[in-house]
C-alpha cells in the first residue's frame, strides 16, 4: 500500500516533499494529470521507466521532453534581485539526417512543458478530446460456454373467461419475460464489463465522506475480475481521468486503488465535466467489453447547471440516446441531503439507468454493491419484446412500460417493447390492454394475442428468438363465478403501475408547492392499493408498495422536510418502477440494504441467495419471490439473486478485506 503523503496532490508523489509554490522548484504534470518535481520525474525516466509512479499509466514517449538523450538539459530556475522565480529549458537535440529512413515520415517532436505560474498550484493540461488508450481485451473473453439458457416468457389474462356478449375496450393480459440465471454462481465465466467511476471530489466531499467513497470504490475494484475494465474520473470545478480504462489483474487493481487514494477534494461541482470525460473514456475505446456502464455520485449541488433541461441540453449524445440498444446507461447515486435530486434523476432517466438516493453516509458501499451486483449479471442485451393481435377485431390499445421505448402500430395489431439489457433472473413485466370484440358464437375460444422476444445472447453472441404460447380466453354464454375471479399476478401488476402514476403525479405538485394535494393523492391510492383482491390476499409485493406510499407521505409533511429527503425519495422510487430495477431509496427497509449482517454465521438479516435457490426463479413481483407480506419482509422488489449475494459480500467487507 502506498503511503498516504505519496499521492497527495501538493507533495511530489516521488520524493513525497512539497510541491508549493516559491521553493524554486519546476513542477510536470503528465497526461494522466498526475504531477512530480521535474527533478524527479526526469531521474525516475532516465532509467526507462515510462509509467505514472501513481497510476501506472503508460505515458507516450513523445510527450515526455525529458526522457529523450543525454544532452537535454534540465530547466534552470533562477531568483535574482527579489523577483518571482523564472524556468528557463534548454534542449539540445541531436538531429537525425531526415533520408536516413526515407520510409517513415519526419515527425516534429512534441514537448510538454512543465506548468509554473508565481502565485497559484500548478494547473494540470486540458484533457485530450479522446481517449484511446485502453488495454487490450483479453484474447479469450470468459464468456459462458455452455449451451445458453433462454429468456421464458409467460401470460396471464385478468380473468379465466370472457362471456360472448361482452366486449371490453381495455382487457388486460399480463406478458412477463425473465431472464436465465447465471450457470456460475461465483462469476466465473460471466459477461466482461467496461465501468467508469465518475467522483464527486468537490469541497463538500471532505473527511468521512469521501473516505468512505474510496472505500466504496475499493469494494467494487475487488468485485471487478481480470476481464473486467475500470476507469476512474474524478470532478470538482473541471474534471480528470485520474486512471485509464484498464483490465482488473493484479497489477491493475492495485494501480487502481493508488488513484483512488490521491483523490483529494477541492473547489466546486460541475457535473457535465466529469460525464464528459466519463463518456471520452467509453467512446475512444480501441477494443470494447459486451457490457458498458457509467456510476455517477454527486453530494452536491452542480455549481454551473441550475436545472435539469440545462443540465441535459449539455449532457453527450452517447449517454441522452432514445434507443436503448445501444446508449451508455448512467447509474446515479445521491449522497446525502444537498445534492439535485431533480438533475440527478434526470441524467439517469435520459440515459437508462437508475437513480439512488444515499440518505446516510454508512449506505454508500452497499448501494455501490447494490448496483454491481446487477452489471456483474448481465446475461441479455437489446431485448425486444413483441406482442400482435391474434384474431379479427383483437386490437392493441396501451402498454404501460414506464421508461422503456414502446410502440403502438398498424392500427393496434401490433406492440413493441425495447428493453435493452437484461441482468441474471431478472423479470419484466407489462401489461398489454386489448380491445376485445363480442364473439360470433358461445362456448369457443378467442385467441388474443401471439408473443415473441428477440434478444442477443452474451454467451453465444447470437441473436435469439423466443415465442411463447399463444394467449387465449374462453367465451362461455355465461361466465361462472369462478371465470370471474381476478389474476392476483395481473392485480399486482396493475397495483404496481398505478402506485408508480400516483407517486409521479405527487412529485410534481409537491415541486410546485403544492404538498397538501401531493398528500392526497398518495392516501388515496394507499386507500384504494388496500382494497384490491391481491392485497387483500396479504400480496408481499401490494404490502411493500404500501409501506412505500406511506413513506413519501411522510417525507412530504413540509416543504423543508420534502427537500431534505421526500424529493430524492420519491425520484429515486419513480427510477425504480419505470425500470423495474432495483434502487437505494434513503433509509428504507424494504430492501436487503437494511438488513444487518450475521458474521458469525455468515449470512445476514434478509431473504439470502441460498433462500432464493430453494424458490422457483422468475414468479411474479420480480426475481424476489412474493407469496405473502411475511416471506421476504426486507427485500425489495426488483433484487435479484445476483445484488443480493452483493450486497451480502458488502456487509461483510470487514477491513481485513481492505485492499493494500
Amino acid at each position: 500500500m502506498s503511503s498516504p503523503t505519496a499521492s497527495d496532490q501538493n507533495n511530489c508523489g516521488i520524493c513525497l516533499s512539497s510541491m508549493a509554490v516559491g521553493l524554486g522548484k519546476a513542477i510536470f504534470t503528465a497526461e494522466c494529470s498526475h504531477s512530480f518535481h521535474y527533478s524527479c520525474i526526469a531521474n525516475n525516466v532516465q532509467h526507462g521507466n515510462l509509467c505514472c509512479p501513481i497510476c501506472r499509466a503508460i505515458w507516450n514517449k513523445d510527450n515526455v521532453p525529458f526522457q529523450q538523450n543525454n544532452s537535454t538539459t534540465f530547466p534552470q530556475i533562477s531568483n535574482s534581485g527579489g523577483n518571482p522565480p523564472s524556468i528557463t529549458f534548454s534542449f539540445q537535440r541531436q538531429q537525425q539526417p531526415l533520408n536516413t529512413y526515407p520510409h517513415l515520415q519526419y515527425q516534429p517532436p512534441r514537448w510538454n512543458y512543465p506548468s509554473f505560474q508565481f502565485g497559484q498550484q500548478p494547473q494540470a493540461f486540458p484533457e485530450p478530446s479522446s481517449f484511446s488508450d485502453d488495454e487490450p481485451l483479453l484474447s479469450i473473453s470468459p464468456t459462458q460456454s455452455s449451451a445458453p439458457q433462454d429468456i421464458t416468457i409467460t401470460t396471464q389474462t385478468e380473468t379465466l373467461a370472457i362471456s360472448a356478449a361482452e366486449s371490453p375496450p381495455s382487457f388486460p393480459v399480463l406478458v412477463s419475460i425473465c431472464a436465465p440465471s447465471l450457470q456460475d454462481l461465483d462469476g466465473h465465466g460471466r459477461t466482461p464489463i467496461d465501468l467508469v467511476t465518475v467522483l464527486d471530489v468537490s469541497g463538500s466531499m471532505t473527511g468521512l465522506k469521501l473516505d468512505l467513497v474510496k472505500r466504496a470504490v475499493k469494494f467494487v475494484i475487488q468485485n471487478l475480475g481480470p476481464s473486467d475494465r475500470l476507469s476512474i474520473v474524478s470532478f470538482s470545478t473541471t474534471a480528470r481521468r485520474v486512471f485509464p480504462l484498464r483490465r482488473m489483474s493484479v497489477e491493475g487493481r492495485e494501480s487502481a486503488v493508488r488513484a483512488v487514494d490521491s483523490l483529494r477534494p477541492e473547489n466546486m461541482t460541475n457535473i457535465v465535466a466529469g460525464l464528459e470525460v466519463g463518456t471520452r473514456v467509453l467512446e475512444g475505446r480501441r477494443e470494447r467489453n459486451p457490457v458498458a456502464s457509467i456510476m455517477l455520485l454527486s453530494d452536491g449541488m452542480d455549481s454551473y447547471c441550475h436545472s435539469p433541461s440545462q443540465l441535459l441540453s449539455n449532457l453527450p449524445a452517447l449517454i441522452s440516446s432514445s434507443d436503448m440498444q445501444h446508449e451508455i446507461p448512467v447509474h446515479t447515486f445521491g449522497f446525502g441531503h444537498d445534492h439535485d435530486a431533480n438533475i440527478m434523476h434526470a441524467i439517469s432517466d435520459a440515459s437508462g439507468g437508475t437513480f439512488s438516493f444515499i440518505e446516510s453516509v454508512g449506505m454508500i458501499q452497499d448501494s455501490f454493491a447494490l448496483c454491481i451486483g446487477g452489471l456483474l449479471s448481465v446475461v441479455a442485451q437489446e431485448v425486444r419484446l413483441t406482442v400482435r393481435s391474434a384474431s379479427h377485431g383483437v386490437k392493441i390499445v396501451a402498454i404501460p412500460s414506464g421508461r422503456y421505448v414502446r410502440n403502438i402500430f398498424d392500427e393496434g395489431l401490433q406492440g413493441v417493447v425495447d428493453v435493452g439489457n437484461l441482468y441474471a433472473e431478472e423479470e419484466k413485466q407489462f401489461l398489454v390492454y386489448l380491445l376485445v370484440p363480442q364473439s360470433p358464437a358461445s362456448d369457443t375460444k378467442t385467441p388474443l394475442l401471439d408473443v415473441l422476444c428477440v434478444y442477443r445472447d452474451l454467451a453465444s453472441k447470437q441473436l435469439i428468438q423466443v415465442v411463447g404460447e399463444r394467449v387465449e380466453i374462453a367465451r362461455p354464454e355465461v361466465c361462472s363465478p369462478a371465470d370471474q375471479v381476478v389474476s392476483l399476478e395481473v392485480d399486482r401488476q396493475r397495483n404496481r403501475v398505478s402506485v408508480a402514476e400516483a407517486i409521479a403525479e405527487a412529485q410534481g405538485l409537491a415541486e410546485m408547492g403544492n404538498l397538501e394535494g401531493a398528500r392526497a393523492i398518495l392516501t388515496q391510492r394507499r386507500e384504494t392499493l388496500l382494497a384490491t383482491p391481491a392485497a387483500r390476499a396479504g400480496d408481499g409485493l401490494s404490502s411493500l408498495l404500501e409501506t412505500e406510499l406511506r413513506e413519501i407521505t411522510d417525507r412530504m409533511a413540509t416543504m423543508d422536510l420534502y427537500a431534505q429527503t421526500g424529493r430524492a425519495h420519491a425520484l429515486s422510487g419513480m427510477s425504480s418502477h419505470s425500470l423495474q430495477r432495483a434502487t437505494t431509496r434513503g433509509d428504507t427497509t424494504t430492501s436487503c440494504l437494511s438488513a444487518v449482517p450475521s458474521y458469525s454465521s455468515g449470512g445476514i438479516n434478509c431473504v439470502t441467495f441460498e433462500q432464493q435457490q430453494a424458490q422457483p426463479q422468475c414468479l411474479s413481483g420480480g426475481a424476489t419471490p412474493f407469496a405473502s407480506a411475511a416471506a421476504s419482509p426486507q427485500v425489495g422488489a426488483y433484487e435479484t439473486s445476483s445484488m443480493v449475494r452483493m450486497v451480502h459480500k458488502s456487509k461483510n467487507f470487514g477491513t481485513s478485506d481492505q485492499l493494500y
